[in-house]
């Protein structure tokens, strides 16, 4: 069935035309379990700050407010909701800004079937997509198994070649320890793993990353707890 390509996934419409969203509303429902709606740029921070949607479908003009701005303060701690922004017009500056602030895509009015459905697989897609790639040492403490970066409270933390290969390791065997073998392989593949090198390796991540999340193995190796 349609609707469970779109299962547990919340989705919000903003839209300030009373009819125009009372119309669409029914579309929404059909596809997901949740929908959420608003009128204006305030109750609309307000659901994303507290039901967290996957999916924000924002008209561009909302009364005196702007759906590209509310996006822009949404941006500076959320990277990860799938915006998609509708407007009755076209213009050249709307375009520009949809690629600044990283929109799924920028749409003409009205919502169409044909042109809003595969958009909405693709916010699902990308949301699958960067859940797999995103390893959660905290809540918020994330590796990025695609770009190598480490990020704590959205701040860059920097690793050495050797400290990021081995977190690498650890997330992608995730709960299932990394062995003294497959480190020495990855890391030292040309030399000879030391006692004081692997030690000195862990002890200087574990400074990185937050407390008790590299766990020691016994006689086996070690391994990370994720959320």
């Amino acid at each position: 069935m349609i609707k469970d390509k779109f299962k547990n996934i919340k989705l919000l419409y903003v839209e300030d035309d009373d009819s125009l969203r009372k119309n669409s509303l029914p579309y929404f429902l059909r596809l997901f379990d949740k929908v959420y709606e608003s009128s204006n740029v305030n109750e609309a921070k307000e659901i994303i700050s507290k039901v967290k949607p996957l999916i924000v479908i924002c008209d561009i003009c909302l009364g005196e407010n702007s759906g590209l701005d509310m996006i822009r303060s949404i941006r500076k701690n959320n990277k990860d909701t799938q915006f998609i922004v509708l407007s009755a017009y076209t213009k050249k500056e709307y375009l520009l800004d949809a690629i600044d602030l990283g929109l799924v895509k920028y749409l003409s009015k009205p919502i169409k079937h044909e042109t809003i459905f595969p958009l909405l697989l693709q916010c699902v897609n990308n949301f699958k997509l960067n859940t797999f790639e995103k390893k959660y040492l905290s809540k918020t403490c994330i590796y990025n198994t695609k770009s190598g970066e480490l990020k704590d409270s959205d701040k860059l933390i920097k690793l050495t070649k050797n400290e990021k290969d081995f977190l690498h390791l650890l997330c992608e065997k995730e709960s299932t320890p990394v062995t003294y073998e497959e480190i020495e392989y990855v890391i030292w593949a040309e030399s000879i793993m030391s006692d004081d090198a692997i030690r000195s390796l862990v002890r200087n991540l574990r400074r990185k990353l937050p407390k008790d999340c590299i766990k020691n193995i016994s006689k086996i190796g070690y391994k990370v707890e994720l959320l």
